[in-house]
């Protein structure tokens, strides 16, 4: 008997997963050929199952027929159409990947929408079924299918192209292969499999808009298992995960472990998410969100009058009227949870509805006197008591956020989302029999509308508070450039904690205000798919900007409301598809759109820029036949290392800079007892596999000496940058400052303590002003000093109006200025400047050269890592040159640069 049910229950656990690995092929095929997770794979699979329905429940047709045109026509051309008109423009080389994660979100959000509003939000137990529920049969589908795939993409030429678009597409163009075929083809199978997969569950599980697209992202753990690239992997992974929840079935253990444990056996497919998403190594690590969605658009004038007068009017309202607008206030606290997390810390979060509903819960809990080791508590009191025991519930998903950015933390955030609602709202042990009663005083739909107007006004002021002053900077500086920040001393794990729990905060605020409006603990309104929708309507409206949020909670209670269920996901849904092409959100779709119906009229120049034109071009036609006599001396002169310095090097008045060897060593130096104030590495190793990068490199960065770093590419200049940076760890050798080894340091801690950097590519702070750049040096920095920042914006000329201005869009030189300032700003011990003289021209570089001078002489420890040797001979006391990770020559600059190194 007991190897029969054995039997048995391994059969229906294939079945299971059967149907989870067809969802595992398709993920990893559609990420393999286009570089997309698709969050949409479960929404396109719920839109074919109503499909088949439709055909041939509501309109007769034969079975046969109406899944070859579900299957073979429909799916695939869904996926067709989104590779087209949605994801092309996003899979241009260096492109943003997270931006498709936008538009992912908004192809899920657009679909759900549109099934509610065609079909209706009711459950559907009339799916027709294409394959019976002979396990054999379903698994033989998916070992099939994967054995098809396995077999093109090795064996045809198809399959050539797929790795080869997949290792590097943009080379693999230039070699003839045609990417956006390749990516058409690749979202037409991922489409045809998640509709499969659709077609294959409708029967057995609930089909309504809401459910199936949930349950196939939470069976998404087989393809991030597999790496989104093995399908050998997500097969396997998907097999076991069905068997063993098959087999946990057979579990019934007495006591307080049973609802747990069954819990866990009901739902192994979402612990496997919650492993895969925060356990294994993420998926992408580029940043949270494009900087254009998540940069502040400025408030036109007089719109916070008008919000105001709007969330004024229901007051005058009644009935059912004033009942739905109930709803508004407390979904825009809860709005403003993921301005805190995403607009002002740039973090994705997709979980920000379990925080909503655990606060909703502990409310109900409390009050009830249900909640363990606490009293019951007046409604009002349970509301401030469940906020303060939710917020630190926020490291759920801010710790995952300390060392993942991007596509892996949102995985990691939804998994947290889906684990609280499976683990905690769907279990009668926690939520059976809750009710949820308005305060003592507020029962009236009115009199609460009163509470709730008071309780957003105070949720706005505090998320105001995290725009102003210190904090509010060092959160524009963490979303704008992580590593920036982390250079300029700002603490990024522990702020981004802050933010997470600020928003954790306010979420469980604004879910128990949503309950209390309902008089009821209703799990659905906490579903995680309405927190997606939360997010998509957050960032289509204004990611950082609290009256977006106020808009977007308006819009979602206002078209539910009015209008067929779904019409607020549907237009959520095209919104957030726009700003997959318009990263700055609707406004820019509309200025692009007019833009291009406006007639452009051909530009007739004045006589004078005729003139101007044709001297110009008679001068482009002397310069190409040779220098004019006449030519100023210099123009067009780029000097070696062994020639005479560049053009206008030297001191302000002209004349040459200071003696080469003045304060030069006449020998190379190397780090015995350590000197107070210099940064030492003393045998740095970093390897690579088996490539050494850094071999055994030793190197001293004293007070008031410029040390440069030359060598070819390749060499390991930086990484030695890195490893005395801090970030990047060696795996043998220490880093030293003084005597006090800091190798184990983090980039932000060795700030603090008096080491900066610039960067190669700039790292500003594009939505801060000049001044506020500089401002979060002074702040963050080794010394608080107000003063500071003035004196650094002084030294740098940036003390004029410029100062001011938004950062974004200046000037590469004035950006250099900028970030020079900022590190200059924190009063450190030690500069590490990554090839300062880039991107600028001769009169800035020979000012950048003055001042770095004069910090060294004032006792700055300097070092330069840089390509431009007229510079690092004009500039530097001691350069060493690397090559294959190594120090091959050390000595003073005229001696090692003229003897032809570097």
């Amino acid at each position: 008997m007991g190897g029969s049910l054995t039997y048995d229950l391994t059969l229906a656990g294939l079945s299971v997963g059967g149907a989870a690995a067809l969802t595992g092929i398709g993920l990893v095929v559609t990420h393999r050929a286009t570089g997309v997770l698709n969050f949409a794979h479960g929404a396109i699979a719920m839109v074919c199952a109503y499909l088949l329905r439709q055909f041939t429940v509501e309109w007769g047709w034969p079975l046969s027929l109406g899944a070859a045109v579900t299957l073979l026509l429909v799916a695939p051309a869904i996926g067709v159409v989104l590779e087209r008109f949605v994801f092309r423009h996003l899979s241009v080389p260096g492109g943003d990947p997270v931006r498709t994660l936008v538009a992912s979100l908004g192809v899920f959000v657009l679909l759900v929408g549109g099934a509610a509003l065609v079909w209706g939000t009711g459950a559907r137990a009339d799916a027709p079924t294409l394959v019976s529920a002979d396990p054999w049969e379903q698994l033989g589908v998916a070992v099939a299918l994967a054995l098809g795939v396995g077999g093109v993409t090795r064996w045809t030429r198809f399959g050539t192209q797929l790795r080869a678009v997949v290792d590097d597409r943009s080379l693999a163009v230039l070699g003839g292969i045609d990417a956006d075929r390749v990516a058409a083809a690749g979202w037409a199978f991922g489409s045809f499999t998640a509709g499969l997969t659709g077609v294959l569950l409708a029967p057995y599980v609930r089909l309504d808009p809401y459910g199936m697209p949930l349950l196939v992202m939470e069976v998404m753990a087989v393809a991030v298992a597999a790496r989104m690239r093995s399908l050998p992997v997500a097969v396997v992974v998907a097999l076991g995960l069905g068997v063993a929840q098959s087999q946990l079935t057979r579990l019934h253990p007495a006591g307080r472990a049973e609802p747990l444990l069954q819990a866990v056996g009901a739902n192994l497919f979402v612990v496997a998410l919650l492993v895969a998403a925060l356990v294994l190594p993420g998926i992408g690590d580029r940043d949270a969100l494009p900087r254009t969605v998540t940069a502040r658009v400025a408030t036109p004038p007089g719109a916070w009058i008008v919000a105001v007068v709007l969330f004024l009017l229901p007051l005058g309202l009644a009935g059912s009227d004033l009942h739905t607008s109930v709803q508004v206030p407390a979904l825009g606290v809860v709005l403003l949870s993921l301005v805190v997390v995403t607009g002002r810390g740039g973090q994705i979060s997709l979980g920000q509805a379990a925080y909503a509903g655990l606060g909703a819960l502990f409310t109900a809990l409390l009050a009830a006197g249900r909640f363990p080791g606490l009293p019951r508590l007046p409604e009002l009191a349970a509301l401030a008591v469940a906020v303060v025991l939710v917020a630190p519930l926020g490291v759920l998903t801010g710790w995952p956020a300390i060392g993942r950015h991007g596509l892996s933390l949102a995985l990691a955030t939804f998994a947290v989302g889906v684990g609280v609602s499976r683990f905690v709202f769907a279990q009668p042990y926690a939520t059976s029999g809750l009710s949820l009663d308005r305060p003592t005083g507020f029962d009236d739909d009115r009199a609460y509308y009163v509470l709730e107007l008071g309780l957003l006004t105070a949720a706005l002021l505090a998320t105001g508070a995290l725009r102003r002053g210190r904090t509010g900077r060092a959160l524009a500086a963490m979303r704008d450039h992580e590593s920036g920040a982390s250079a300029a001393g700002v603490r990024v794990p522990s702020l981004k904690l802050t933010a997470f729990v600020a928003g954790a905060a306010l979420a469980a605020l604004g879910g128990a205000m949503l309950g209390m409006g309902l008089r009821a603990f209703d799990a659905t309104a906490y579903d995680p798919v309405r927190g997606l929708l939360w997010f998509a309507a957050v960032v289509v409206l204004g990611a950082d900007s609290a009256l977006g949020a106020m808009a977007a909670a308006a819009l979602l209670v206002g078209l539910d409301a009015g209008a067929r269920g779904g019409m607020a996901a549907a237009l959520i849904g095209v919104l957030a598809v726009f700003i997959g092409r318009f990263p700055g959100g609707p406004y820019e779709a509309l200025r692009t759109a007019t833009s291009r119906l406006r007639p452009r009229r051909p530009v007739t120049p004045t006589p004078l820029g005729a003139r101007a034109r044709r001297r110009l071009r008679s001068v482009e036609t002397a310069s190409a036949d040779g220098p004019s006599a006449d030519a100023p001396p210099g123009v067009g002169d780029r000097p070696g290392p062994d020639g005479p310095t560049r053009a206008g090097r030297g001191t302000e008045d002209g004349t040459p800079g200071r003696d080469a060897t003045s304060r030069r060593p006449s020998t190379p130096h190397t780090p015995a007892v350590p000197t107070p104030g210099s940064l030492i590495a003393r045998r740095i190793r970093v390897a690579y596999g088996g490539f050494h990068a850094l071999d055994g490199v030793d190197l001293e960065v004293r007070p008031g000496w410029v040390t440069a770093v030359v060598g070819p590419n390749g060499a390991g200049k930086s990484t030695l940058f890195h490893c005395l940076a801090g970030t990047l760890r060696p795996s043998h050798g220490r880093v030293l400052f003084g005597e006090r080894d800091i190798t184990r340091l983090t980039a932000h801690a060795r700030t603090r303590l008096g080491i900066a950097r610039t960067f190669q590519q700039l790292a500003v702070f594009p939505s801060l002003t000049v001044a506020e750049n500089v401002q979060v040096g002074a702040e963050q920095g080794r010394i608080a000093d107000p003063a500071a920042a003035e004196r650094a914006l002084r030294l740098f000329g940036l003390d004029g109006p410029v100062r001011a201005r938004r950062t974004a869009g200046l000037p590469t030189g004035t950006l250099r200025r900028v970030e020079l300032a900022r590190a200059l700003a924190g009063s450190p011990h030690v500069l590490l400047l990554d090839e300062p003289a880039a991107g600028l021209d001769t009169a800035e570089v020979t000012a950048l050269a003055r001042v770095l001078r004069a910090l060294a002489a004032d006792g700055t420890a300097l070092l330069v890592v840089e390509h431009d040797l007229d510079l690092v001979a004009d500039l530097a006391d001691v350069v060493h040159v690397m090559t294959a990770g190594r120090v091959v020559t050390s000595g003073p600059a005229d001696h090692v640069l003229q003897g032809g190194h570097g």
